[in-house]
C-alpha cells in the first residue's frame, strides 16, 4: 500500500509512503486516499495529519509517467478524481493538518492547500509548476490558492510556475507556521493546540470561516449566527461557560 492510516493518541496519521518515487500521486493513489479519509470519518480521533514518508518529499504532484499516457477522457476523470477526494478534507468531522517536509509540488501542494492547516520545515519548497509542461492545475490549485493567498500572489505562482521556500510560503499566507525536524511531533504538537475543545464547536467555527469564502458578508453573518446558535445550545457551551465561571478547565464531551 502506497497509503499508510495509523492512529496516536487523538490523532489520524496518513502518510503517503512512496519515497522511491517522492510520494507522486497516481490515479490509484488518489483512490488509496480518498478510502483512507473515508476510515478517518468513523475514527475516533480528533485530528488528522498528512505527511510524506521520506526527507525529499511531502509529495511531488502528479506521476508523469501515467500522466502521459492519458487520452482527454481519462485526463478529464483524473482532474475530477483529485478533486473529489481532496474535497473529502472539508467535509471530515475532524480539522487537518498538512505536515509538509519537503517538496510539496503540483498535486502535492494542492493536497496540502484542501487541509485545514499547513506546517513546513524551513527546508520544504513548493509551488505549481504545471504551466512548465504546457499544463493548468487540476485538483483544485486555481480555487484554492486564490482563496488562501488573494489572486495576485496566486496569478503569479501558477502563471510563473516558480517554487518558493518555506519562508516566503509561511510571509504570504499559503503556510500557517514554520516548524523543526521531526515534522510530525511539530504537527501533533500543533494538533494538541485544539483538540482539547469541543468537536461541535470546532466544527462549527470551521463551516462558518469556509461558507464565508463563497457569501456575500450579509449572507455570511446569517450563517454565523445560525452556526453560534448551534453552538450555544450544546452541552459543551454549557461546560465551558460554567468551568469559565468556576475558574477551572472544562470537560468537553463532544454534545
Amino acid at each position: 500500500m502506497s497509503v499508510q492510516l495509523s492512529q496516536q493518541g487523538d490523532v489520524a496519521i496518513l502518510m503517503l509512503s512512496r519515497p522511491e518515487a517522492l510520494n507522486a500521486l497516481s490515479f490509484a493513489i488518489l483512490e488509496e486516499i480518498g478510502a483512507a479519509l473515508d476510515k478517518v470519518a468513523g475514527m475516533p480521533v480528533r485530528a488528522l495529519i498528512i505527511t510524506g514518508a521520506g526527507e525529499k518529499a511531502f509529495c511531488a504532484g502528479a506521476d508523469i509517467k501515467e500522466l502521459r499516457g492519458r487520452d482527454l477522457v481519462a485526463q478529464k476523470r483524473g482532474a475530477e478524481l483529485g478533486q473529489r477526494v481532496f474535497a473529502k478534507l472539508d467535509t471530515l468531522p475532524v480539522a487537518s493538518i498538512a505536515a509538509i517536509n519537503g517538496y510539496a509540488f503540483g498535486g502535492g501542494l494542492e493536497l496540502a492547500m484542501a487541509c485545514t492547516f499547513r506546517v513546513a520545515l524551513r527546508s520544504a519548497k513548493m509551488g505549481l509548476p504545471e504551466i512548465k509542461l504546457g499544463l493548468v492545475p487540476g485538483y483544485g490549485g486555481t480555487q484554492r490558492l486564490p482563496r488562501l493567498i488573494g489572486q495576485a500572489r496566486a496569478l503569479d505562482l501558477i502563471m510563473t510556475g516558480r517554487s518558493i521556500g518555506a519562508e516566503e510560503a509561511q510571509t504570504i499566507g499559503l503556510v500557517n507556521r514554520l516548524v523543526e525536524a521531526p515534522i510530525l511531533d511539530s504537527a501533533l504538537a500543533m494538533a494538541a493546540e485544539f483538540t482539547g475543545y469541543g468537536l461541535p464547536a470546532l466544527g462549527f467555527a470551521r463551516e462558518a470561516v469556509q461558507r464565508a469564502l463563497d457569501l456575500p458578508i450579509c449572507e455570511g453573518l446569517k450563517v454565523e449566527a445560525d452556526l453560534s446558535t448551534l453552538a450555544y445550545r450544546t452541552q459543551d457551551a454549557e461546560e465551558g461557560m460554567a468551568a469559565f465561571s468556576e475558574k477551572r478547565k472544562p470537560a468537553f464531551r463532544d454534545a
